[in-house]
């Protein structure tokens, strides 16, 4: 059994697998001030509800957007397996091809997205997370990274515009009835909910023009079930694409 880690910015998403089969998922808050015992008992506390034996564990792999957590988490997953944890990142071994001007700006958990994909799912492929920020992604039909997208994340601009306007509230994400809201609430609901499907159906057709050919379009991330409903394209929702990625990664370079 393996435990995987992905840190993002507001969340951490956790797991584990056994072979090729995931066993749960959970999310945590990322918080930069928690220290590695902290992250330890939260894990713990995880692993005894879902009744995992910590003796189980063969290892761990991390991928993380957010360095300053990084080795804590690292450190907390050591303490806690007592086993080998792989940081995703120079070094490791993905079968990714990344056709970028600097290979090493890519975020690890953009690479973990890219291997799944790869592995699941026919070329070329449009990938969408969407977390604190939304991340799109393209695969070409040689299974090459080439590119992508980075847009202000649903949330990101939701709070960006409740805390800058006086008078518009913090909302939940509730969607709403109808397309033409009647009042503050349901118009901010309907804003950000259909702009952002919008956006997200104007911003494939965009990349297939340049392609020239049709995507498999697969999205994943916390708020992906909240607006893929409301897109016009047919879009997988695979909410542990990001830990399959790590799975693959993981069984390419256990030893």
């Amino acid at each position: 059994m393996v435990l995987a880690v992905d840190i993002g910015n507001t969340n951490i998403v956790m797991g584990c697998f056994e072979s090729d089969r995931i066993l749960f998922v959970e999310r945590l808050s990322t918080n930069q001030q928690s220290t590695a015992l902290e992250y330890a008992i939260m894990l713990k506390n995880i692993l005894e509800i879902h009744s995992i034996d910590m003796s189980d564990f063969r290892g761990g792999i991390i991928s993380s957007v957010v360095p300053s957590v990084t080795l804590t988490m690292k450190e907390a997953m050591e303490r806690l397996i007592k086993k080998r944890i792989m940081v995703v990142g120079p070094g490791i071994k993905t079968g990714l091809k990344i056709n970028l001007d600097n290979p090493a700006q890519l975020g690890s958990d953009r690479v973990a997205d890219a291997v799944a994909a790869i592995n699941l799912y026919p070329v070329p492929i449009i990938m969408i997370d969407m977390g604190t920020a939304t991340t799109i992604s393209v695969i070409d039909k040689e299974k090459n990274f080439i590119g992508g997208m980075i847009i202000p994340g649903l949330r990101t601009s939701l709070d960006s515009l409740s805390g800058k306007a006086s008078q518009l509230p913090f909302i939940s994400l509730v969607p709403p009835k109808k397309v033409i809201g009647t009042n503050t609430i349901d118009c901010m609901k309907s804003g950000i909910i259909h702009s952002n499907a919008a956006n997200i159906d104007g911003v494939i057709e965009r990349i297939e023009n340049e392609l020239g050919e049709k995507c498999t379009v697969v999205s994943t991330g916390g708020v992906a079930k909240i607006i893929v409903p409301y897109c016009k394209r047919d879009i997988v929702i695979d909410d542990e694409l990001l830990l399959k990625g790590l799975m693959i990664i993981y069984n390419k370079n256990k030893q």
